[in-house]
């Protein structure tokens, strides 16, 4: 009986087993028209069509007319959980290569705005043969199918689905890599194009290993200026429910705002994909008030890998971004809040302030749109008398000059981050804010350091200047390059940068062995999806935007970045008189003492004797916690 009972087990398990790996079929779906190579590669609708790719044959092929957002598969009737996947390329030279960075997906809805996806495939493959992998995804799918990688004409020779029909559930999903997926599908299937059409779309974030899921509606545009003319798109995210959200909501790594509407930062230039980041950081060392927050993710659009972007902040009034009164158009004390940018590309705005100075103001909050005349005409006199201090033959005074309408400290430490970062963009891009009765303007939040770093080759190399790289760089906004220049020309003003710089120094990281650490962690965080990243963007060899050299490779590229800060702390501790070595001379406790048993560190941390600084060459050492001088 026992026996019976086994055998019995042993084929519901097996049954079971067969059940979950079962090739799965359907009615093919999928991009209609094809292409017809032997006539002059005109469209078809019966040569090389999407049914090839379920035909069981190795020597037909799907090759779709279009070359791009191109698909092919199954409408399975019923829900089905994908347990794995499996594909042939094209039977010629040209479809191995056309198979890297294809996107397998499941959707519920016929039109794929719920879909995730279940797989990126980053194998060449081999004509004739098939290669699988394994799908870890718990939710159950009606649709499922096969996305060409951009510019490939989805070409493929065989599809294959497996699995087992179930509801499922949204206990386990598909990151990418270890970064969080952010997944969008828009409308259509069509391609954000400007920055003043908001795309209805959809919008998954997958993170935490795949066990958890952000899934709204959101509106999709382009955003930026210069980088939204980059192959690589920025967008600017809006949740489209009426409700406000964390990013990341139930995560370690959870954005401080909710909030409507979010960035999603391409980086093109910044072939390290953690410019921003680490200029992030450094403000967040200086104590700025708000620094953004910023998650490097890995994007989807359409069903198309795009890369590493960083999702971020938009800068606007918010309790966890720019923390100052909302502003509405029936606010009765019209004194704040107010967050204006000195812009470049205030052209690009419906209405800017142009002032007395020739700087150029854009209003972010309240928006063009939103702003009333006298709130306008309250910002805008309030600009001109903050300018007009800056300028004035007293300027100095403490009581009635700049100091009394600019806030020195929030400038201080905007100007030792955008120095420090070597950022061009610093006088380019600068915000300001007022609140409600407060006399005072505050700088900051920092923004957009992708050329930063040395990435400029208009600037390179920072090392070879004496001046401070906003006085001499080619990119500023009207005057505000006069105005930095006329704040630091007060005696006081540097002899606090100096305190500032020094504190930074000592107790804040602000040095090149805590920056590189920072470095090289994120570069470790970033290496899978990077390797993803440059796969779609070859670029490593090529020049873009402002880059002063191409290096080859993402590990030279962070050397590069990690080079940069060295000599950098190096040349601001010289610009400033700051001494680090005499600072970190410290004379031993009178309780403390050194034995032939001590263990002694170097700097970097590496323990170099047991036996005390016997035999030890002169210098700085680490003994029982202290700096020691040999």
């Amino acid at each position: 009986m026992r026996l019976k009972l086994i055998i019995l087990n042993f084929l519901i398990a097996g049954l079971s087993f067969a059940q979950q790996t079962q090739k799965l079929s359907g009615t093919v779906i999928g991009t209609e028209k094809s292409v017809d190579y032997n006539a002059s590669s005109t469209a078809s609708t019966t040569v090389n069509t999407r049914d090839c790719a379920f035909d069981g044959r190795l020597d037909t092929y799907f090759a779709s007319y279009d070359r791009s957002r191109t698909w092919v598969g199954l409408d399975l009737g019923t829900k089905h959980v994908i347990t794995k996947v499996r594909w042939s390329p094209r039977n010629d030279d040209v479809g191995p290569k056309r198979m890297v960075l294809a996107v397998f997906e499941g959707a519920n809805e016929p039109d794929f705005m719920d879909a995730v996806p279940l797989y990126v495939n980053m194998k060449t493959g081999t004509i004739g043969e098939y290669d699988e992998a394994e799908v870890n995804v718990s939710r159950g799918f009606r649709y499922v199918r096969y996305i060409g990688p951009n510019d490939a004409r989805c070409n493929v020779a065989e599809v294959e689905f497996y699995g087992y029909e179930s509801e499922g559930d949204d206990s386990h999903l598909y990151q990418v890599t270890n970064l969080p997926t952010l997944n969008i599908h828009v409308l259509n299937n069509q391609e954000p194009y400007d920055k003043d059409h908001q795309l209805e779309s959809r919008m998954t974030l997958i993170y935490d290993n795949g066990t958890k899921l952000q899934d709204y509606p959101i509106l999709t545009r382009l955003r930026g200026n210069a980088s939204m003319n980059f192959p690589k798109k920025p967008y600017r995210i809006k949740f489209n429910d009426d409700k406000k959200h964390h990013m990341l909501n139930d995560s370690e790594l959870k954005a401080p705002a909710k909030a409507k509407k979010w960035t999603v930062i391409n980086n093109y230039g910044d072939k390290t994909l953690m410019r921003n980041i680490i200029a992030f950081d450094i403000s967040r060392r200086f104590g700025m008030a708000y620094t953004p927050w910023i998650q490097p993710v890995d994007v989807i659009v359409n069903g198309e890998y795009r890369g590493t972007y960083q999702l971020c902040d938009q800068i606007g009034v918010n309790k966890n971004r720019v923390d100052i009164t909302e502003m509405h158009r029936d606010s009765e004390n019209i004194t704040g809040g107010y967050l204006i940018e000195s812009d470049a590309y205030y052209y690009n705005e419906p209405l800017y302030y142009k002032s007395s100075r020739s700087n150029v103001y854009t209003y972010k909050s309240p928006d063009a749109d939103s702003i009333t005349s006298a709130q306008r005409s309250y910002i805008n006199s309030y600009i001109s008398k903050a300018e007009t201090k800056v300028y004035s033959t007293t300027y100095k005074n403490l009581e009635t000059g700049f100091r009394s309408i600019y806030d020195l400290e929030s400038w201080l430490k905007y100007f030792l981050t955008n120095e420090l970062s070597g950022n061009p963009d610093a006088t380019w891009s600068t915000y300001m804010y007022k609140d409600v009765d407060d006399p005072q303007f505050h700088f900051g939040p920092v923004w957009d350091f992708d050329i930063a770093f040395d990435n400029d080759d208009r600037e390179y190399p920072l090392s070879n200047r004496t001046e401070w790289l906003y006085k001499t760089c080619v990119n500023t906004a009207g005057q505000m390059r006069n105005l930095f220049t006329r704040i630091i020309s007060d005696n006081a003003v540097v002899e606090d940068m100096k305190s500032m710089w020094i504190d930074a120094r000592r107790n804040r990281g602000i040095d090149a062995d805590t920056l590189c650490q920072v470095i090289d962690s994120m570069a470790n965080v970033i290496n899978q999806s990077q390797e993803l990243n440059f796969t779609r963007w070859n670029i490593l060899n090529t020049r873009v935007h402002q880059n002063p050299m191409a290096r080859g490779s993402y590990q030279a590229e962070v050397n590069a970045l990690k080079t940069f800060i060295r000599t950098r702390v190096k040349w601001i501790d010289n610009k400033l008189g700051y001494d680090p070595l005499a600072d970190d001379i410290r004379e031993i406790a009178a309780d403390h003492r050194i034995t032939n048993s001590s263990d002694v560190y170097n700097l970097s941390g590496q323990k170099v004797s047991s036996q005390g600084l016997t035999n030890l060459p002169h210098g700085i050492y680490i003994v029982g916690g202290k700096k020691v001088l040999k």
